[in-house]
């Protein structure tokens, strides 16, 4: 009897895998009818089915997929159906979370209806990605025109506004203080004077997306990331100590 159940559930199993790879093929063979009639939102869902039944076949049919995504998403565009749009490329991500092709498209969508803050951090994660890609470096310097407002090119530039911000922060730091929470760090200028100073805990806080990435890369730049904890909220929404540990800081 034992030999029966355990030739049963081999059986079974062996059942279960026929027919997955049946309607596998069979989705592929539609996908591929849909396409040549360009009914891309049937193709679209034949290829979600695919890609959840056949894991192993990401890497065969990525660009296909991305095709049909990219085909689909414009006629979802067109008919305002954004909601829609935006559901396609969150399965697309789930399935390619490190897609740069897929990341980009999604900015540009985003940036089209005005999201250019969330436009900016799809593109600097596609930039990220693949630093060779050039579509999305444009695309990511092109946002963050929009984002940074021309006067902060201009302060960034003052050298004696720096200097100044620089000798009260070391005096600051020098006196004892030696937790320093810098809100709204932009670049992240002020933090890494901080740091430089001699402080011994440096947070930062920041809003805007394109800011935080921004910051990240300039601190990194300078090898300080780990020595710069960067935060992407609100100053309100810091909590203590969930966020900064230490019970005195200084605000800069």
């Amino acid at each position: 009897m034992p030999n029966s159940n355990a030739k049963f559930r081999s059986n079974h199993r062996g059942g279960q895998e026929a027919g997955r790879r049946e309607l596998v093929s069979r989705s592929l063979q539609s996908a591929q009818h849909c396409l040549e009639d360009q009914d891309f939102g049937t193709a679209y869902a034949h290829y979600l089915l695919v890609l959840n039944l056949a894991p192993e076949l990401k890497t065969s049919v990525k660009e296909t997929f991305q095709f049909t995504l990219f085909k689909w998403a414009e006629e979802l565009d067109s008919l305002a159906r954004i909601q829609d749009l935006f559901n396609c490329y969150e399965q697309a991500l789930e399935l390619y979370p490190n897609d740069e092709v897929i990341c980009n498209s999604m900015g540009e969508h985003l940036f089209r209806m005005g999201f250019r803050d969330e436009a900016a951090g799809y593109f600097h994660k596609a930039v990220k990605l693949n630093p060779d890609f050039a579509d999305a470096k444009e695309n990511f310097y092109r946002v963050a025109n929009w984002l940074v407002e021309r006067w902060h090119f201009i302060m960034l530039n003052d050298t004696k506004r720096n200097l100044t911000y620089l000798k009260a922060i070391e005096n600051a730091v020098h006196s004892g203080c030696k937790s320093v929470l810098d809100i709204g760090t932009g670049t992240g200028i002020l933090s890494m004077f901080a740091k430089k100073a001699g402080a011994s805990f440096v947070y930062a806080c920041e809003l805007s997306k394109t800011m935080y990435e921004l910051a990240r890369d300039v601190v990194a730049a300078n090898n300080m990331e780990r020595e710069i904890k960067l935060l992407h909220l609100k100053s309100l929404d810091i909590e203590i100590p969930k966020h900064i540990p230490e019970r005195y800081v200084v605000v800069v």
